[in-house]
């Protein structure tokens, strides 16, 4: 099985470190759950949403170089069986490329991924198809795991099976609160419905 994976909230939780600069950036007079919402839609809708200013874009970058470390984004649990799994696994993600790196680097998971296309290689932003029509024609992919229903429409669209971690969404084929769960899906199933 070769598998598309998202990165932020779906490979790692890095959520929880991006909540913290916001409301550092913020103030108390924004809810970290409030905060944590609007991530989960994008980290630029959520700069859209809270209209921050030049200064306060200074800022958040100067806390993410100082304050966060490469620790606060955690791989999520069981994750790495299904790297392991996979017959070959690939990333799409807005992320750079070194910010990519450089997590995937410190856990020692480089290896697990045949390809990762980023924010870096210039393709439209999800949902458009374009990144998953490039990773699917070059690594014969059967499905895409994201969290969010914005990671799986380019991937529907092209005919992949879908799979949304840790959400609801009518797109999604399957849904995972947990990677544990993974070995649960009818692979037979899924297989038979490959284009």
């Amino acid at each position: 099985m070769n598998i598309l994976w998202d990165f932020d909230g779906t490979l790692f939780d890095t959520y929880p470190a991006y909540t913290r600069t916001f409301s550092k950036v913020l103030g108390e007079r924004v809810h970290p759950s409030d905060i944590y919402k609007q991530l989960k839609i994008s980290f630029t809708h959520a700069i859209n949403y809270y209209q921050l200013t030049e200064a306060q874009l200074k800022e958040m970058a100067r806390i993410n170089k100082h304050d966060v470390s490469l620790d606060d984004f955690k791989p999520f649990p069981h994750v790495e069986q299904i790297l392991t799994f996979a017959d070959k696994n690939v990333i799409m993600t807005h992320k750079s490329r070194k910010g990519v790196l450089d997590i995937l680097n410190h856990y020692g998971w480089t290896d697990y991924f045949a390809d990762i296309v980023t924010i870096d290689d210039g393709f439209p932003r999800k949902p458009h198809t374009a990144s998953y029509e490039y990773l699917h024609e070059k690594h014969k992919l059967n499905m895409a795991i994201g969290d969010r229903e914005l990671d799986l429409l380019p991937a529907k669209e092209i005919g992949l099976v879908t799979c949304m971690f840790q959400g609801q969404s009518d797109v999604a084929d399957y849904h995972l609160d947990s990677y544990e769960d993974f070995f649960n899906i009818d692979f037979v199933k899924v297989a038979s419905r490959l284009k």
